[in-house]
């Protein structure tokens, strides 16, 4: 699974996420995507943890948390058709 953190703070850094998300388990990965054009941070990343279980407990606490200054959306990512994640938004 992959996990999408939205409504980033753009003065996060793959080593800020890394911290953070290391206090669920072993970060398997962390994605910062930049902006074609201007290299600018777009405001969201994906990151996985190794074990699942531990996705499911970093999601259930850092939704709706404040970090940098913004609120968190953390949520669940699917696969895109190509190969990407993409955010799999919750109803409200």
């Amino acid at each position: 699974m992959t996990i999408y953190i939205g409504n980033l703070s753009y003065r996060a850094t793959e080593d800020d996420l890394k911290e953070v998300f290391a206090e669920y388990g072993a970060v398997k990965r962390v994605a910062l995507p930049t902006d074609r054009e201007t290299g600018r941070m777009r405001g969201f990343a994906f990151v996985e943890l190794e074990e699942e279980t531990h996705e499911d407990a970093a999601i259930a606490e850092l939704d709706g948390a404040e970090w940098m200054g913004r609120q968190l959306k953390v949520n669940k990512a699917k696969p895109k058709e190509d190969g990407r994640p993409v955010v799999k938004r919750a109803s409200a």
